[in-house]
């Protein structure tokens, strides 16, 4: 088992130790150290020392910048540290209220193909034996981003398309559509980029960290966790800024000051993306479980303590 799984089995296992060791992983000076750091700060984590020697820094750079399945450094931009970076002004930019359905489809296709491509990078790879994406996976992944572009710009299509001309029409598409459109995009995104892995299996552990064997059940319950993880956040994302729009509209303030109303919105969506990030992540355990009798048969003797032992990703 690599050395960042037994880390999670070790101290991951309750929500707000898996939160706190988030918000040390999501540190983004850790995009300033070198792919040779890297690889060496993880080369120092598999040297066979106990886990109470291991240095935080070291435990650190290995989990934000190492794909846990391959071993191998991931792309700077497709670490987790990287996503808030990244994703935040897409995210922002994607709940404008755009004049022209082509700029809604623009912003969504950008943002859609970056979660895509985050999602195949930090996938459970366990099972594949090249490092090359298959076509399969390709053509579901540009299926995806087809989908989800269209899907996401579907507030703006419906304005304009349809000739909303009701204001009050316009923000409830605005506003309240985005909230379960935007954790029902993000669920099946995930869901359909790594489906590969409910029907190939992914690698399962016993309790000592020996490999097992492939389970399907396991990859299922893993594109599960991660797929409501992400539509969590995103859900959580869209509703931040209605809530707090809807609260701050009664202030005298807000009603003498409309323009703020603007600038509000948006900032809210930053604040509320950036601290959804390390709560999503955390909502299920990076190495999760599976009870023996939910795995198939082969698989159950190894079950020791009842439980075996798989990388969820991200």
């Amino acid at each position: 088992m690599d050395p960042n799984l037994l880390f999670w089995k070790s101290e991951g296992q309750s929500f707000f130790s898996r939160f706190k060791i988030w918000v040390n992983i999501l540190d983004p000076t850790s995009l300033l150290s070198s792919d040779a750091t890297i690889k060496r700060a993880h080369g120092l984590l598999g040297g066979g020392q106990k886990l109470d020697d291991w240095d935080e820094k070291t435990v650190t750079l290995s989990l934000s910048s190492v794909h846990a399945d391959s071993g191998d450094v991931l792309p700077l931009m497709l670490r987790p540290v990287a996503f808030l970076s990244t994703s935040a002004p897409l995210v922002i930019a994607s709940f404008l209220p755009h004049t022209n359905v082509k700029y809604a489809l623009l912003w969504q296709f950008f943002l859609q193909s970056y979660q895509t491509r985050f999602t195949l990078a930090n996938r459970n790879s366990s099972s594949e034996k090249s490092k090359k994406l298959s076509s399969r996976q390709l053509l579901l992944s540009a299926g995806t981003v087809c989908y989800a572009t269209c899907a996401g710009s579907l507030p703006q299509i419906m304005i304009y398309n349809l000739g909303v001309s009701s204001e009050v029409i316009k923000a409830v598409l605005r506003t309240m559509l985005p909230i379960p459109l935007s954790a029902a995009v993000a669920f099946i995104s995930v869901y359909t980029v790594r489906s590969e892995e409910s029907q190939t299996g992914i690698k399962v552990f016993d309790s000592n960290g020996n490999l097992v064997g492939l389970s399907k059940a396991a990859g299922q319950k893993a594109v599960k966790e991660t797929a409501l993880s992400r539509a969590a956040l995103f859900g959580t994302t869209a509703a931040v800024p209605s809530l707090l729009i809807t609260l701050l509209w009664r202030t005298r303030v807000i009603q003498k000051s409309s323009v703020l109303i603007a600038p509000l919105r948006y900032m809210s969506v930053a604040i509320g993306f950036g601290l959804m990030i390390p709560v999503s992540f955390s909502l299920f355990p990076q190495l999760g479980t599976i009870k023996k009798e939910n795995v198939e048969k082969n698989l159950q003797k190894a079950a020791c303590d009842g439980l075996l032992y798989y990388h969820r990703g991200l």
